[in-house]
């Protein structure tokens, strides 16, 4: 096995298709196939499923998928480790992000990033809290942007931010001033749309409802925050944010959001980076950056501002 095979079948496992894999590595499909066969050879196990729609991965596909990303991820990172010694950031950095901030941040942090380190390159991926923390423990992102990220002696957490969570709801049109607050306990009432377990958001109502002796009636168990937010926005029951989720929504107007209060409710935002991997330069001065950054964009009331 060499790290092109390799290399092969993760792009063909990616893509699920000999033609598409052909086209992003460049090389003529003929020469692919073969790549493949003479490992699944070498290896004595069928590593895909061949039907008229593409290609999937075996289970021992899969295994080699996961192994296989693990070898290129730290070719990478020697890579970028040799190079590190030059004075300005070079390689790939790999920084995941939650769907709640995505839309938020990714353009204008990309801007920053192209301007700050014009000789690396960035990726960027979205996706929940708990995936973030499952991908950095794999390798196979290099930084997460979390939300209530749990204690892991696998992962040095940095808080950022400590944000008020809000009841938000579709407005009545009723007359008369709206109330700024809603206490805890009356969240037990109220029909929630609501990320399924374990998702950190579902976790904390659950806890501290319970702590009260109650617990959430569920409505809708939806993993997405702008699903969240666009349900609200129909009428189909409440939910639990961030004020930076109201950034996303198309028309937060037509929201009422209330501070939950007694006891209130709140959100850390915090960076995470491998404990167990040597950091890059470039992956130091991403963290800088970030820092440095996202309180220009993530502008919410009543936000406690950590420092590193």
């Amino acid at each position: 096995m060499n790290l092109r095979q390799l290399e092969y079948f993760i792009q063909v496992a990616d893509v699920g298709s000999f033609t598409k894999a052909a086209m992003l590595l460049d090389v003529a499909q003929p020469a692919l196939s073969r790549s493949i066969r003479s490992l699944e050879a070498e290896l004595h196990q069928n590593l895909l499923y061949r039907n008229g729609r593409g290609v999937s991965p075996t289970e021992a596909g899969k295994r080699l998928l996961t192994h296989g990303r693990v070898v290129l991820t730290q070719l990478e990172r020697a890579r970028q480790a040799v190079e590190a010694i030059r004075d300005t950031p070079v390689g790939r950095v790999v920084i995941g992000v939650p769907h709640s901030i995505g839309r938020i941040i990714i353009a204008p942090f990309v801007t920053h990033f192209t301007k700050a380190f014009p000789d690396a390159t960035i990726c960027i991926t979205a996706g929940l809290t708990v995936h973030l923390h499952e991908w950095l423990l794999s390798g196979r992102i290099d930084i997460a942007l979390l939300h209530d990220p749990s204690p892991s002696p696998a992962l040095e957490i940095i808080p950022l931010s400590e944000d008020d969570l809000f009841l938000i709801g579709r407005k009545q049109g009723q007359p008369g001033r709206s109330r700024t607050t809603v206490p805890l306990k009356a969240l037990a009432d109220m029909p929630l749309i609501i990320p399924s377990r374990p998702h950190p958001l579902r976790m904390l109502i659950e806890t501290r409802l319970a702590n009260l002796g109650r617990k959430p009636t569920i409505r809708l168990e939806i993993d997405t925050v702008s699903g969240i937010v666009e349900l609200v926005m129909q009428g189909f029951g409440n939910a639990v944010v961030t004020a930076n989720a109201l950034l996303i929504a198309e028309d937060a107007a037509k929201l009422s959001a209330r501070r939950i209060v007694s006891p209130g409710l709140t959100s850390i935002l915090a960076l995470g980076i491998s404990a167990e991997r040597p950091m890059t330069t470039l992956v130091s001065s991403s963290i800088s950056l970030l820092q440095a950054f996202l309180p220009t964009v993530l502008v919410a009331p009543n936000t406690k501002t950590r420092k590193r």
